[in-house]
This record gives structure tokens, C-alpha cells and sequence, in this order.
């Protein structure tokens, strides 16, 4: 298939406001000549859409979560899916999948797979048999009637091409060298505060989800014990009311601060003043196990040395840049002493901070770009 310029749908359940990866290939395609429109969905408190050089488009439901809500937003991307002239369309995980694989069928059109994770074992999944079940065998009805598919890590790939009989090629979800500007040029109050903090404490720095078997609990146990540091939590979610309330009963309220979802420019300003980053997992299922977190780079690019899990992707990074440490365990003593004994340490803290300084330009997603468009120019003729 030869098209001059072709166009390429995109679809996530994200909110695309705080979707990096997405933004990233979304920018990608469209500077290599594709016609990219990035669909999502719309919250009852998302911000407003950036301008882009690439379409954006939010799909707003009546239910915000469960059952009733995939299956809302999966009839409507479908709908709108049908609606759009398109000469390819990518699903992201399997939660967009069935609507992609329908609409791309009808269509007779090219239809990508990327996997950001292992969807039927993730935490919120893989406990739960029937549910697991259901996404096991869509996986297994659908993926492999793709044309292509990607995913975030070596571990993953390998995977999903032995269960899938599918190529995977890995993309992964590396920082862009222009995406990191000095925190002096962004106007922005929780950035100032975050700064004021950094002059009389250690920045201990949590970015993400606050989701179940991120070590978060633990982590904030471990900070009773830790002394001129405190700990940030940027980001929501689940264990976002839990956390707060286990926050004013145990006391933290000068210990542990919480800013809610921050925007991604915004995040990248506070996470330059950061001492120590945290990118803790439990290992509740392979799609943790197996995983490779774009905050582990986003650390790297901002200089800040990092916990991370003892986990095969984690140790292959580790092992190649040393920019982190990698944890045992996650009971709270272990933690504190792990954290006190490294910010005592300059030494070895330095050694870290420098290994940082000397990954950030190899991590970066500008060298990811050339792998990503060699999968869509191979399937649209492109050179």
C-alpha cells in the first residue's frame, strides 16, 4: 500500500491532557507527513485540549469508570470511528481494541497494536478470574489479527510475540530532549513552592497513579523514620482518599504533600528539584513485573538518582547506566534505612547524579522515533 499522505487514527481511554506517550508518537507521525488524530476521553474535570500539530479528540461519557463505562466508550469510539475517513488505526491496550479491530474490518484497513501494558495482569485484573478471563480471550481472538504491533519493553515483546504469533517491535517511552526546558520559564505557583520546599528539605518524589502496588503505604511509613526530606506525591487515583486519610492520622502532614494530577510540563520543572526519585512496585502481576515506567527516564533526564523495583527491565537499566538503586523489598524500615543511608552517602550519591547526567542524551525519545516509523512507513509504502 502506497498513500502520499496517509491518515492515521490513534485511540486510548486516557485523558490525553496528561498522555505523554501518546503526544509523543501522536507529534512523531505527523512530522514524518502522516495525518494523525489522537482520540481520548473526556472527563468531568479535564482541562481544556492544548493546540497540537496533530488532531485531538475527546470522547464524553456518562459513566467515569467499570463495566458500564467501557462499554459506553467502546460503542462510541466505534461510532466515531466509522465516521472518520482513515487509512489506519492504532489500538492502545486492549481496552480500545474490539472498537479498532470492527472499525478497521469494515474498513479494510491496516490496524496497529500498541501495548503499554500487560493488560489481563494488571493489579486491578489479575485478581479477578472472570474479568481476567475476558480480556485473556480477547487478547487471544484479537491481537493477532493485527498488522503490527509495539510495546514498551524487550520483556513484554517477547511475550506477546510467543502468545500472539505476532512481531513486536519496542518503542520505549523515552523523554524528548526539547520537552525539558528551566523551571524559570514556566509562570507557575505549585512550581515555586516546590522550589521554596527544595531550599530547606530533600524532595523525595513520587510520579504517577496513586494506585495499588505502587509502594506508596510503605513508603509513607518509611518517611517516620526519614528525617530532612519529605515526601511529594504528584499525581491521582484510586488510593487518593486512602492515602490523604492515612496522611492526617498518621500525623505526615509535614512530611508527605500531595498535588493532584500536574500537568506534564509542569511535573518536568518539579521534578528538576527533586533529590530522590521513586518508582516502587509490588509484584502483583507480570504486567509490573514486566514493566518499564516512563518516569524511570524521566528521573534520568532531570539528573535525579531513583529507587526502582528489582525487576528484569529495571535491572537491565540499572545494570547498563546505574543511575538508581534497585529495591529488595518494601516494609518500611528497609526503605527509611535504604533512603537515610543513600542521602548520607554524598559520595555514592554523586556517583549516581553524574550517571544520570551522562544517560539523559542516550534515553531520549528522539532515538525511539526511527523505530516507531519504521513500522507504519513499511505498512503504507512509505521511504
Amino acid at each position: 500500500m502506497s498513500i502520499a499522505t496517509p491518515r492515521i487514527i490513534l485511540t486510548v481511554t486516557t485523558d490525553l491532557t496528561y498522555d505523554q506517550r501518546m503526544q509523543r508518537i501522536a507529534q512523531a507521525l505527523t512530522e514524518a507527513g502522516y495525518r494523525v488524530i489522537l482520540v481520548g476521553r473526556e472527563r468531568t474535570n479535564s482541562l481544556p485540549l492544548e493546540a497540537r500539530d496533530f488532531r485531538q479528540y475527546r470522547l464524553s461519557c456518562y459513566f467515569q469508570k467499570g463495566k458500564l463505562f467501557y462499554l459506553e466508550y467502546n460503542w462510541k469510539l466505534y461510532r466515531y470511528l466509522l465516521s472518520q475517513q482513515a487509512d489506519g488505526i492504532c489500538a492502545v491496550d486492549l481496552d480500545t481494541i474490539v472498537p479498532v479491530y470492527l472499525a478497521s474490518q469494515r474498513k479494510g484497513i491496516p490496524r496497529f497494536f500498541d501495548a503499554h501494558e500487560y493488560f489481563e495482569e494488571v493489579p486491578e485484573v489479575v485478581n479477578r478470574p472472570a474479568v481476567r478471563s475476558f480480556w485473556k480471550k480477547i487478547a487471544q481472538w484479537l491481537v493477532p489479527r493485527f498488522d503490527r504491533g509495539y510495546t514498551v519493553c524487550h520483556s513484554l515483546a517477547d511475550i506477546f510475540q510467543k502468545h500472539y504469533q505476532l512481531p513486536f517491535s519496542v518503542i520505549r517511552n523515552l523523554p524528548m530532549t526539547t520537552e525539558f526546558q528551566p523551571a524559570a520559564t514556566l509562570n507557575n505557583l505549585l512550581i515555586e513552592r516546590i522550589r521554596e520546599l527544595s531550599t530547606t528539605k530533600k524532595i523525595i518524589l513520587y510520579q504517577g497513579a496513586l494506585n495499588a502496588g505502587r509502594g506508596l503505604e510503605p513508603m509513607m511509613d518509611a518517611m517516620q523514620e526519614i528525617d530532612g526530606a519529605v515526601l511529594v506525591l504528584a499525581g491521582d487515583g484510586d488510593l487518593s482518599s486512602q492515602l490523604r486519610a492515612k496522611a492526617a492520622r498518621d500525623f505526615l502532614h509535614k512530611k508527605v504533600f500531595f498535588l493532584g494530577y500536574v500537568k506534564p510540563d509542569t511535573l518536568r520543572a518539579i521534578t528538576a528539584y527533586a533529590t530522590l526519585g521513586l518508582n516502587l512496585l509490588e509484584n502483583q502481576g507480570l504486567s509490573y513485573y514486566y514493566s518499564l515506567a516512563n518516569k524511570a527516564f524521566d528521573y534520568i533526564r532531570a539528573g535525579v538518582p531513583a529507587l526502582h523495583p528489582d525487576f528484569p527491565e529495571y535491572q537491565r537499566l540499572m545494570n547498563r547506566h546505574q543511575t538508581g538503586i534497585l529495591v529488595e523489598r518494601l516494609d518500611p524500615y528497609y526503605l527509611a534505612t535504604l533512603i537515610n543511608d543513600l542521602l548520607n552517602n554524598k559520595p555514592r550519591y554523586a556517583v549516581l547524579r553524574a550517571n544520570c547526567h551522562l544517560s539523559k542524551d542516550i534515553l531520549i525519545w528522539e532515538k525511539e522515533v526511527p523505530k516507531l516509523l519504521e513500522i507504519y512507513n513499511e505498512i503504507f509504502g512509505k521511504n
